[in-house]
């Protein structure tokens, strides 16, 4: 099947001269195939794929593109003419978390919205919708066909929505008050306590920062008595202690319930699903779901990029983690060196270990929230002084900070106007928007970005300087998984290129597993005091770290991938015992 998808944002038939229709091979033989009408609108029948008008369009706002000769099926729902298409859902599995994978704009969280009721399909036919008898027909012989009848018969379900910023303009008032309203399974104190919110009760969801929201909108959902519960990215603005512990009480509510998850971080969905749906297709154009696969083999067919089942081949090159050798200081010119660094802010205090950085070396830090992180980085870049200690010397560090500060109005071209004397150049393109995705976002307002769209954007004016040190904050937050590996990769590639180094602080292990060479560790109590660690080589940081976090990790074999292993599992006992939480082999 060829589908048409036109951009209904970029189309703008007032300020073109409507060079898809008169370009088009089909329109000059006499026939409709491009009609303009307040925008483009494609016959996807009497399109010949010719792929003219998408090279005509001065706005970039068409897309042509081919399903796997293999699907042979009708599509489960399409938002409009000429707009997204998903194929297949995945099956809900009664007593286990079902894991959701796969880029942004695939269809996740449309699939999520179907399976709860918030969406209501349309099985193509836009502008109907599809009969509970219809949708069983469609799923015959799965148990998607009874899961629909049940739903006809209005099926019990609750969702954790994607975006948690948005429930303080849904719900007024006082934490407590919103969540005793939720608690109908009288398990609300249990929830607080292993959530860590008991301490923000008495304060307005408005008031809230995104991980304590977060952790609200997990509460409240694993509160509400239902038969299926839907959670959509319930890792986003948590430290890995909170996603291990949301985990936990996931799969403590799957005993008995019916639980659905989409996450882009691989070791928090490793280690809470049971079974995993791979999503595949084009960007904002069509998903397809594969069948279910166990948790292992899931994440590895999409790092693999093969969908054995539909014969499909989705990327170029598998990804593959590399086991490195313990970084060897010596052989490297050191860049940066701090002594004993303090700094009091408040009732908070931090202490960071002496230690250095060296040349194009890749530095990961990580630690729970709140015990000084940003701080610390903020102290490397002049932005706060030191009480005692600070960097020996001075050195030029592009700095992207936690909260993305894109400001104003203007065009993504006009922004990265001021970091690189000429954004339109093949080298800019090539080593810089390319591997961000941020080609066909130039002429897009800034304002109008999507999260991981300005994440993105501020990357790229990071890397666009010219610097010693190239310093992020949470670079990985909003991003799918591709995105996260692609920015890890781009990180590497320019500090090569400008004989810089980078460090880097995030929650994602696989991420900065994948971009690291060595790590600082922070510790303490989150709010009160924090201390950093020397720095030391990856394996004995994550090793000190996942020791505190209580929490094993081993490679699989396989694509080489750190993956948790279950709670108390034999593994679990055996690491622990041993004392090695990281970098174990075998499967």
């Amino acid at each position: 099947m060829r589908i048409a998808i036109v951009d209904k944002e970029r189309c703008n038939p007032e300020k073109c001269d409507s060079e898809c229709s008169k370009s088009c091979p089909v329109n000059r033989k006499g026939e409709d195939c491009i009609v303009v009408r307040e925008k483009s609108e494609i016959d996807e029948e009497l399109c010949i794929g010719c792929g003219i008008c998408v090279t005509k369009c001065p706005f970039d706002a068409i897309k042509i593109v081919n399903t796997p000769e293999e699907l042979d099926e009708k599509p489960v729902h399409r938002f409009g003419k000429n707009a997204f298409v998903l194929y297949r859902l995945p099956i809900p599995q009664p007593g286990g978390v079902v894991g959701l994978l796969g880029g942004n704009g695939l269809g996740k969280s449309t699939a999520l919205k179907i399976l709860s009721g918030n969406i209501e399909p349309n099985m193509g036919n836009v502008g109907e919708k599809a009969e509970m008898d219809e949708l069983s027909e469609l799923f015959r012989g799965t148990q998607l066909q009874d899961y629909f009848k049940e739903m006809k018969n209005e099926k019990n379900t609750v969702y954790k929505p994607q975006r948690v910023e948005e429930i303080p303009r849904m719900y007024e008032g006082e934490v407590k008050s919103f969540l005793e309203k939720t608690d109908e399974r009288g398990v609300l104190d249990k929830v607080l306590e292993r959530l860590s919110i008991d301490n923000v009760l008495d304060r307005k969801l408005e008031e809230l920062s995104g991980g304590e929201l977060q952790r609200v909108a997990i509460a409240a959902t694993i509160c509400k008595d239902s038969e299926i519960y839907y959670f959509d990215e319930p890792s986003s603005y948590l430290d890995v202690y909170q996603r291990l512990q949301m985990g936990k009480l996931i799969q403590e509510l799957a005993e008995d319930k019916t639980v659905m998850v989409v996450d882009h971080d691989l070791a928090t969905l490793d280690y809470l699903a049971d079974t995993i749906h791979v999503f595949y297709g084009e960007a904002g154009a069509y998903g397809i779901v594969s069948k279910p696969y166990s948790t292992r083999k899931g994440i590895n067919a999409y790092l693999e990029g093969y969908i054995r089942e539909d014969n499909v081949r989705f990327r170029e090159e598998p990804v593959k983690f590399e086991v490195r050798a313990p970084s060897k200081e010596k052989e490297r010119r050191t860049l940066l060196e701090f002594p004993r660094t303090e700094k009091e802010l408040g009732d908070f205090n931090l202490t960071v270990e002496k230690g250095n950085l060296a040349e194009e070396e890749q530095l990961g830090i990580f630690g729970a929230n709140a015990l000084g992180k940003s701080t610390f980085a903020k102290i490397l870049t002049g932005d706060l002084e030191a009480d005692e200690g600070g960097p020996d010397e001075e050195v030029d560090i592009s700095y992207k900070p936690q909260k993305i500060e894109t400001g104003g109005s203007g065009r993504v071209i006009d922004y990265l106007s001021k970091v690189t004397d000429n954004p339109y150049s093949n080298d800019f393109k090539n080593q810089i928007l390319r591997p961000l995705g941020l080609e066909d976002l130039l002429e897009n307002e800034v304002s109008n970005l999507s999260g991981g769209e300005r994440q993105r954007l501020a990357i790229a004016v990071c890397l666009s300087k010219e610097a010693d040190i190239y310093l992020m904050d949470e670079p990985s937050a909003y991003l799918d998984v591709d995105q996260r590996l692609a920015v890890a990769k781009l990180i590497q590639s320019v500090t090569s290129r400008n004989e810089a180094s980078s460090m880097v602080i995030d929650h994602d292990i696989l991420f900065l597993d994948y971009l690291s060479e060595r790590g600082i560790v922070f510790l303490g109590e989150p709010g009160i005091r924090g201390k950093a660690l020397k720095p030391g080589d990856l394996e004995r940081s994550f090793n000190k770290f996942l020791e505190d976090v209580g929490v094993t990790f081993r490679r699989d074999p396989q694509t080489g991938r750190p993956r948790a292993n279950k709670l108390d599992s034999v593994k679990d006992r055996e690491q622990k015992k041993s004392g090695n939480y990281y970098y174990v082999d075998g499967s």
